[in-house]
């Protein structure tokens, strides 16, 4: 399951079945074009 989860402060937090696979709070970023479409893949696929 993939699950974006609203929070406050900023925090852009995406996960798969409870692992952090994108942090903009980590990595002090948004993503890039299609970065989270293509790690989404890569761990489901």
């Amino acid at each position: 399951m993939v699950s974006i989860i609203p929070s406050s402060g900023g925090v852009f937090e995406i996960k798969i079945n409870d692992e952090l696979i994108f942090s903009k709070k980590e990595l002090s970023r948004f993503p890039n074009d299609d970065e989270v479409e293509e790690i989404i893949r890569e761990r489901l696929f």
